[in-house]
C-alpha cells in the first residue's frame, strides 16, 4: 500500500483523514443522501465499503436490527471473494483468521454393508492455478466486522444506522428532481416497531434487505420460483467424534440421508448440514419441533458406524431449499429512463446454502453496482452504465439457480453412483470458486476480436492474476493485487520484445499517446491515475532495465509535492513468466483494459489508440 503522499505523519496509515464534509455532518439521520443502502448484511456492507472510497459522497446505511450481526449464517468464502477482499486490503486478515479448505472427501454406503459408510474419494477442493487465493471458511459476522472497520477507517467515517426498517421506497417521476428517491423508515426496537417514522431523500437507493425485501416490493418486483420441499438442519457445534475426516470438508451420502461437514475456523468448531427426511423426520418437520438434540440424532443416523457427540451449539437453524429469482434487479423496467432503485443479494435471488454461493454472489452483486454508482455520482462515469448492473448480475443469478438445482439434487440422490457426484464437483470447481463469471458485450465490455493477443485474459472475465516482480524495488507480488477498490479503470500494457527505451518499442509509442487520453477523461485537479490507472509489464528481467528507461506516463507525479509514483511497472518473475502463463503475444504485446471491478473490458493491440478511446468514451465522461 502507498501512503505519506502529502506529507509524513505518525500513526496508523490505514486510518484516513476525515473528509471535510464529515466534520460538518451531524450524528443523526440526515434528510438527504446520495445513496441509501437498506440492509447491512454481506451485500449491503460490500456496497457501503465500496462507496466509502468516494468520501465526497454521502452514503447512509440502515438496518432493522438493533446492532451488528453477532453470529453469521453464511461462512464459505470463495476464492473470487477473497480476491475482492484483497482490493479492500482485507484479504490477509481473512486468511489468517479463517479455515482454509484444501481437500474434500466423499463418503458413501459400504458395498459390503449398506448400513455403514466408507470413504469413496478424496480430491483437491480448488483446481490448481485458478486463483492465487484460497477457499476460506470465516464466520459471516466476522467478515461484516472487517467491512465495518474498513468503513470506519475511511475518510467518510461511515457506520450503519440501526433500528430502522425501510417500509416504502418511492421514486419521483420528475426527471429534474435532485433527490428523486424517498425512503420511509420505521423505527424498530427489539424487532418491534415503535410507531415513529423518518424519511430520507436520496439520489439512489439499494435494497440489500433479504428475501422478504420491502425494497423489492416497493418497486413492483417479485421472486419467481419454487420450493423443493427439502429441509435441512444446520448447526455450528463443538463436538467429540470418531469420524476421521472431521477436519476436512466432507460430503456424506448414506442410506439414511445426506450430511455435509464444513470445518470452521479456530481448530475445533464444525458446521453440519443435515438432510431431514420427509418420511422419517416428518413429525418434527410438521410440528416444527426440531431441536439441536434431534438434529444430532439424525446426524448420527447418517454417520453410522461413526458417532458424534455435540458438546456445545454456537448456532443452528432449519431451512427449506427454494430457488427463486427476480426478472430484473432495478426499477427501470423497459423504460428509457435510468434506474434509481436497485436490489442485490437475497432480495433478488435465493437458493440452498450447501454450495456456498449465496454470500459470495451477493457480495459480487454489490461490488458490481458499487463502483458504478460511485463513479456516476462523482461525475467520471456516464449514468448509462447503471443499466448494465441488472443485465450482468441477473444472468449470473440465473446460472446460480440452475447450478444450485443440479447440485442439491445430486447431493441428495442416493441412487447416483458416488463417482458421478465427485466428477460433477470437480467439473464445477471454477464455478464454485467464483471465477467462471463472464459478462457479455456492452458499453463496459468489448467484443473479443483481439483475444488471440492474450488468451489467458478472456474478455468479460475477471483478470486472472499472475506473479510479477515490481521493477523499482524488486518486490515479488501479484499483478492483480495492484487493483484497489477505488473506482479506477486499469490499463495493463504488456510490452513487445523491444527494450522500453528503444525507438522501436510499441509500448513507448503507446505511452506517448496516453497523456492526451488521460487528460480527456480525468477531471482538472484530480490525480493522474484516479480515473485511468496505467500499468506496464515488461518482458525484460527487473535487473535488465531501469526506471530511467521508462516513459513519463509510467512515472506520474502526484500529490501536493509532485512526488513520483514508482509502482507502475513490473517484470516477469523468474520461473513463472506471466507472458507464458497467460498466453500473451511476445512479438506484438497487447493492452488489457480492466474495469474497476477487475473484469477484463477489452484486449487490444498496443497501437489500437482509436479503439481504446472509443471503448472508454462509452463508459467515461469526457472533459
Amino acid at each position: 500500500m502507498q501512503f505519506y503522499l502529502d506529507g509524513y505523519e505518525p500513526g496508523d496509515p490505514l486510518v484516513h483523514h476525515p473528509h471535510p464534509s464529515v466534520l460538518e455532518r451531524g450524528a443523526g439521520l440526515p434528510e438527504t443522501a446520495d445513496v441509501v443502502v437498506i440492509g447491512s448484511g454481506p451485500a449491503g456492507l460490500v456496497l457501503a465499503a465500496q462507496l466509502a472510497e468516494f468520501p465526497e459522497l454521502r452514503t447512509v446505511v440502515v438496518d432493522r436490527r438493533d446492532g451488528p450481526l453477532a453470529v453469521g449464517q453464511a461462512d464459505g468464502v470463495a476464492c473470487r471473494t477473497v480476491e475482492v477482499f484483497e482490493a479492500f486490503g482485507l484479504a490477509d486478515r481473512l486468511i489468517s483468521e479463517g479455515y482454509q479448505v484444501n481437500e474434500v472427501t466423499f463418503w458413501s454406503p459400504d458395498p459390503l454393508d449398506g448400513s455403514s459408510i466408507v470413504r469413496t474419494g478424496r480430491i483437491d477442493d480448488v483446481e490448481e492455478g485458478i486463483s492465487e487465493m484460497p477457499h476460506m471458511i470465516v464466520n459471516q459476522a466476522r467478515m461484516l466486522a472487517y467491512l465495518r472497520e474498513h468503513m470506519a477507517r475511511s475518510a467518510t467515517r461511515a457506520e450503519p444506522f440501526y433500528g430502522l426498517q425501510a417500509t416504502d421506497v418511492r421514486v419521483d417521476p420528475d426527471p429534474g428532481a435532485e433527490y428523486p428517491v424517498t425512503v420511509t423508515l420505521a423505527h424498530v426496537e427489539g424487532g418491534e416497531p415503535t410507531g415513529r417514522t423518518s424519511t430520507i431523500r436520496a439520489r439512489y437507493a439499494v435494497g440489500c434487505d433479504g428475501a422478504r425485501s420491502s425494497t423489492r416490493q416497493s418497486i413492483g418486483l417479485c421472486l419467481r420460483g419454487d420450493a423443493t420441499h427439502q429441509s435441512w438442519g444446520v448447526m455450528d457445534v463443538l463436538a467429540v467424534t470418531d469420524f476421521p475426516d472431521i477436519r476436512l470438508k466432507s460430503a456424506i451420502s448414506s442410506e439414511q440421508g445426506s450430511l455435509l461437514i464444513i470445518p470452521r475456523e479456530g481448530g475445533y468448531l464444525v458446521r453440519l448440514y443435515i438432510e431431514l427426511d420427509n418420511e422419517r423426520d416428518a413429525q418434527m418437520l410438521r410440528e416444527r419441533s426440531v431441536t439441536p438434540e434431534k438434529l444430532e440424532a439424525v446426524a448420527n443416523r447418517i454417520l453410522h458406524p461413526y458417532r458424534i457427540e455435540v458438546k456445545d451449539v454456537g448456532w443452528w437453524t432449519v431451512y427449506e431449499i427454494a430457488q427463486r429469482l427476480c426478472d430484473r434487479f432495478d426499477d427501470a423496467g423497459d423504460d428509457e429512463r435510468l434506474p434509481r432503485v436497485f436490489i442485490a443479494g437475497d432480495a433478488c435471488h435465493t437458493h440452498s446454502a450447501k454450495a456456498g454461493q449465496g454470500m459470495n454472489v451477493s457480495m459480487a452483486d454489490a461490488w458490481n453496482l458499487g463502483w458504478k454508482l460511485g463513479t456516476v455520482l462523482r461525475g467520471t462515469s456516464r449514468p448509462e452504465i447503471l443499466r448494465t448492473y441488472s443485465a450482468e448480475r441477473q444472468a449470473v443469478a440465473q446460472r446460480l439457480i440452475e447450478f444450485d438445482r443440479e447440485f442439491a439434487a445430486l447431493f441428495s440422490n442416493r441412487e447416483a453412483e458416488p463417482e458421478k457426484f465427485q466428477r460433477y464437483f470437480r467439473e464445477q470447481g471454477r464455478y464454485t470458486a467464483g471465477v467462471a463469471v463472464r459478462y457479455g458485450p456492452s458499453v463496459l465490455v468489448g467484443e473479443p476480436a483481439h483475444q488471440y493477443l492474450a488468451e489467458g485474459f478472456p474478455v468479460g472475465m475477471r483478470l486472472h492474476s499472475a506473479p510479477v516482480v515490481r521493477l523499482a524495488d524488486a518486490k515479488p507480488m501479484h499483478l492483480g493485487h495492484v487493483a484497489r477498490a477505488d473506482g479506477a479503470w486499469r490499463l495493463h500494457a504488456f510490452a513487445d520484445r523491444a527494450h522500453p527505451a528503444a525507438a522501436t518499442s510499441r509500448l513507448r509509442a503507446l505511452c506517448d499517446e496516453l497523456p492526451g487520453l488521460l487528460a480527456r477523461f480525468t477531471p482538472p485537479g484530480a490525480a493522474p491515475d484516479s480515473v485511468i490507472d496505467v500499468r506496464a509489464v515488461l518482458q525484460q528481467g527487473h535487473r535488465d532495465v531501469s526506471v530511467a528507461d521508462l516513459p513519463p506516463v509510467l512515472l506520474p507525479h502526484k500529490g501536493r509535492f509532485g512526488l513520483v509514483d514508482y509502482e507502475k511497472v513490473f517484470c516477469p518473475r523468474p520461473g513463472q513468466d506471466l507472458f507464458d502463463l497467460r498466453g500473451i503475444d511476445r512479438d506484438r504485446g497487447c493492452l488489457v483494459v480492466v474495469r474497476p471491478d477487475q473484469y477484463v473490458a477489452q484486449v487490444l493491440p498496443l497501437d489500437a489508440h482509436a479503439e481504446l478511446a472509443d471503448l472508454l468514451a462509452g463508459a467515461l465522461v469526457e472533459r
